[in-house]
């Protein structure tokens, strides 16, 4: 290895690498937090099942017709029927008796289950949408758990203010952290910085080995910070194969660009901010400074 490469990778590089790495993990954990719990949100809604209560009335055809419709409204993610025979058999299952053997008959009607697509699981959407289904002569009711519906949708509320405010400090603290950093890092060279200024360097050539350097701290730091939050996320899903459908490759991909776009910004904003500072600093303010 060359004597350049090793002056270029020393100590200081890679404790401002590790010290921002730590920084960016935090803020790349925040940012996984949020949009898992987004997913997490529409997970959640898109499973919250409404029944469709159907008149016995109504025919074999006229049901498949009639659940073809449903699968066609863009508001309707999946439809499940339920005929009158197999209700009688999960509510055998799930009692440990037979309805149909005391009461002479089968006491349960064909049914349509339906999961919404998750914009639409709320309380004003499905108030129009229950409307519009109960206009059909042969539907008797529609029902939905309106209770865990908003008890869903408030906490969904809830979580997604915290995170964003937890999000909004965080960065905050990580601007302040990695300028620390990256200030302390350039002060102990700000004597090279006023010779170079000396001997008639101009600002853009002193500026340019810093603003370099910083930028392989934030790569460096992001990919260390990625690494690791990509090993946390394929042990969660190791251990709990169900999490997939929270933590999806689109939220690991949207969590290690946000790492790294935010590494290489804040550490170049950074340095331009502490090399200009010393650009401008009078030589009797270096020894106090």
């Amino acid at each position: 290895m060359s004597k350049k490469l090793v002056a270029f990778f020393d100590m200081q590089f890679i404790t401002s690498s590790i010290s921002t790495m730590l920084v960016l993990l935090l803020l790349g954990l925040v940012v996984f937090f949020l949009m898992a719990a987004n997913n997490l949100s529409v997970y959640v809604r898109e499973n919250i099942a409404v029944s469709i209560l159907i008149s016995d009335d109504m025919k074999e055809a006229e049901i498949t017709r009639f659940q073809k419709e449903l699968n066609g409204f863009p508001y309707i993610k999946k439809t499940t029927y339920i005929s009158k025979a197999q209700a009688l058999k999960e509510q055998t299952e799930a009692m440990g008796t037979d309805p149909a053997e005391f009461l002479g008959h089968n006491p349960f009607t064909a049914s349509i289950e339906v999961t919404l697509n998750a914009d639409y699981a709320n309380a004003d959407s499905i108030a129009w949408i229950k409307d519009e289904i109960l206009s059909h002569k042969h539907i008797l009711e529609v029902n939905y758990p309106q209770d865990l519906l908003d008890a869903v949708n408030k906490n969904i509320q809830k979580i997604s203010i915290v995170l964003l405010v937890l999000a909004a400090l965080l960065t905050l603290i990580s601007f302040a952290l990695i300028n620390n950093t990256i200030r302390l890092a350039i002060y102990s060279k700000r004597f090279l910085i006023h010779t170079m200024k000396l001997v008639g360097a101009s600002w853009n050539f002193i500026r340019r080995p810093f603003l370099i350097r910083n930028i392989w701290v934030g790569v460096l730091a992001a990919a260390m910070a990625n690494a690791l939050l990509t090993a946390m996320a394929y042990l969660l899903v190791r251990y709990e194969p169900d999490l997939l459908a929270v933590i999806t490759p689109s939220v690991i991909l949207v969590v290690m660009t946000s790492v790294f776009v935010f590494g290489i910004i804040i550490t170049t904003f950074c340095a331009l901010i502490s090399i200009n500072k010393y650009l401008r600093m009078k030589v009797s303010d270096l020894y106090s400074k």
